[in-house]
Parts: C-alpha cells; structure tokens; sequence
C-alpha cells in the first residue's frame, strides 16, 4: 500500500459535529509504536483515535457525553489593573481579538474560535469549524464586545485546516501575529477560545513539544500539521482559537487535543494539545485572503506504507514531477527532510508542507547503503477552496 506525497485522493469524512456528538463509528487502526490514543479536535466533540503522541497521531469523529454542569455566567473583567508582562495582561490584550464561530448546516454544525487579524473584519479558523456551513450553512460570529455578525467563508485548505473567515465589520481590534520558528521548548503560551460555548476562556501553560506530526480531519480532505504540542488546557470549542506567546502575539491555531481511549473515561484535556505554527498559517492565509485559494508544497513521490522505518520509503515517482527532476528513484528511503529527522511516511508529509512552492529542500537519502543529499524545488498543488 502506498499514499502520495500531496497533492493526494483525499478521503471522506464524517461531518463537524456540535459538542453535545452525534454517534458515528470509530474506524480500528493498527498500533504502531507506544501508548495508543485518541484525539479530539476542538471545534465540537470529535474523538480522535489511531496513531501514537510520540509519532503520528489522528483524529476521526465519534460520539462523547459531557457532564450536566450549571454555570453561571460572570463579568469578565474587574477594577484590578493587571500588571505588565504578566497572564492577566496578555489575556486582557488577546481577549478582544477572540471570536466565537457558531456554524450551522445541511451535514450538521458546532462551534468553534476565531481570531481577528485584520480591523476590516478577517478572520482566521480551522477549516473543520466552518467546513460544516458549506454552500448554504451560516457562520455567526460572536464579539468579545456582545455584538455578533454573520461571517462569509473567504476561503480553505483542508489540507492544511485552515480557513478565512470575513465579517462585514470595520474597526476592529486585530491580534499580532508573532513567529512560530522562535519557539523553543519550555517557552510559555496561553491559548483563548469558547471550551464548550464558554466563550473567552483563557489557558496556559508551555510549549511541550516542536515538530509533532499530526494527521487531522473533519471537513474535506485529511491534514497533515507539524504540530507545536501544548500542555496548555484545549478542550472542544478551542479549535480555530489562537496559541499566543508571552508577549500576546498569535504562535499557532489551536486544532487538536490527546484524549484518553474510547472506555478510558471521557474526552477532555489531558495536557496533550496541538496548534498548527503561525509561520505556515501566514503563507496559506494571504493566499486565501488574495485568490480564494492557497497552494500546497509537492514532492512528486508515493510513499510504501508498509515500510517499518526509521525514514520514508519511496514507492513510487511522478514523471515530470520535483523528485524526477532531482533524480529520486523507488526504493530510496529518505532519512531527513531539511535536517530534520523523519521516523515515518507521515512525518515526511508535514515536514515538506511546513515548507512553501517554490523552496528547494534537501533531502537526505539511503540509497543501496549510500547516503546521498539530494536538493528538490517543492511544486506547487492547488488545493480546493
């Protein structure tokens, strides 16, 4: 069996669901190495099995039941002046760019967070919260500010779960986009959105892990992200919603949560959560902002999947495609991707789309024994808006 490097078939998947669930069935998938575990992406209940957190991990939607609570609403703010640098103040600064996403339609609805980037009224989200509106679904947006709107889907890629979102507003507050290749392990981040519908909730904690391979899905095709893994609580609704560092700029879009096993107990955070790197949200949302569509790095190679690893088994190349031209053959296996390190098909697919059209990346290949640097040109693949 083998899967392409994108651009690929993409699969069908079940629809967003709001976070009360609907039943849908969950698919069994081989243990590969470790602890399996199943994942939850934020933007309704969706439970997330199959993979493992130390490799690559999946999602797909299943039922959940979440506990009756009573909550009363609250003020969110107080007369206390929070002091410079600290939590309270990033969140008091983040707080008003944050946006509730309530997404209705024909294959179901949920509701997820956004994040202003723009005071003219552009929105940024996971393609898996808006996915559900399609054609003739709606999108209300929800303000920090009690005002709501009704929001126009600009654009998405599913392959990467990202949309844009524009809301016939001026004058908004936008959040500063900071930069994701600066993180470090250990670095503090805070993450805002609507757990649950709670709309405004604010989490922190730190940047766990760079570089996770992650595979995603719930509205078009599957994504691959490279994931910054957060211990920071994310919980259904958080989709969409922004990881910002310390000093209140957007580091990554929240997009997935590590829940125990179906059986284990129910979905929730259980320090595991995953954000898609605001330096590769940046390139596909100007490209949606600009075209209404955005493109999506190819090798040009199908990878064997029954391949044990360490590395990624090439079983097929494209003819005309960048690893022809590079001079890939079959059977080569390639052990790093830019320097980095790939353990698996999977971590070679979100490794290459961290990258852009147009970047030539090395690739280090075993061939017959040898190892041999090999420079491709990444093409370009359209995805579907």
């Amino acid at each position: 069996m083998s899967i392409p490097i994108p651009p690929y078939e993409p699969s069908t998947y079940e629809p967003q669901n709001p976070y009360e669930g609907y039943a849908l069935p969950i698919a069994p998938r081989k243990r590969r190495r470790g602890r399996a575990v199943g994942l939850v992406a934020g933007a309704g209940v969706i439970a997330l099995m199959g993979g493992t957190v130390g490799g690559a991990v999946g999602y797909y939607a299943a039922k959940t039941s979440l506990p009756a609570v009573s909550i009363t609403s609250t003020s969110a703010g107080s007369t206390s002046i929070a002091a410079a640098g600290s939590i309270a103040a990033v969140a008091a600064a983040v707080q008003p760019t944050v946006v509730q996403l309530n997404v209705t339609g024909a294959s179901g609805g949920g509701t997820g967070s956004g994040f202003v980037i723009s005071e003219d009224g552009y929105i940024i989200t996971n393609n898996h919260v808006v996915g559900a509106a399609g054609k003739d679904g709606t999108i209300e947006v929800s303000f920090s500010d009690g005002k709501t709107a009704t929001g126009k889907l600009v654009g998405a890629n599913p392959g990467y779960d990202i949309a844009v979102v524009k809301v016939d507003r001026t004058g908004l507050q936008a959040v500063p986009l900071g930069d994701s290749k600066a993180l470090l392990v250990g670095d503090m981040v805070i993450a805002v959105g609507s757990p649950l519908g709670l709309q405004g909730t604010v989490t922190t904690g730190i940047v766990s892990a760079l570089n996770r391979p992650v595979t995603a899905g719930g509205e078009g095709e599957q994504a691959f992200i490279n994931a910054i893994q957060t211990d920071a609580a994310i919980n259904p609704g958080n989709s969409g919603g922004p990881l910002v560092n310390g000093a209140g700029a957007v580091i990554g879009v929240n997009s997935a949560i590590a829940s125990m096993p179906t059986g284990a107990g129910q979905p929730g955070s259980i320090g595991l959560g995953f954000a898609i790197p605001i330096d590769v949200v940046k390139r596909i949302t100007d490209e949606l902002i600009s075209t209404g569509t955005s493109s999506t790095p190819i090798v040009g190679v199908q990878l064997n999947m029954t391949f044990e690893g360490p590395g990624a088994k090439v079983a097929e190349v494209t003819e005309g495609g960048p690893a022809a031209a590079a001079g890939l053959r079959v059977d080569d296996v390639v052990m790093l991707v830019g320097g980095q390190q790939i353990a698996d098909p999977t971590s070679m697919i979100v490794t290459v789309r961290s990258y852009a059209p147009g970047d030539t990346v090395e690739l280090t290949v075993n061939r017959d024994g040898q190892t041999l640097k090999v420079p491709v040109k990444l093409e370009a693949s359209k995805a579907k808006s």
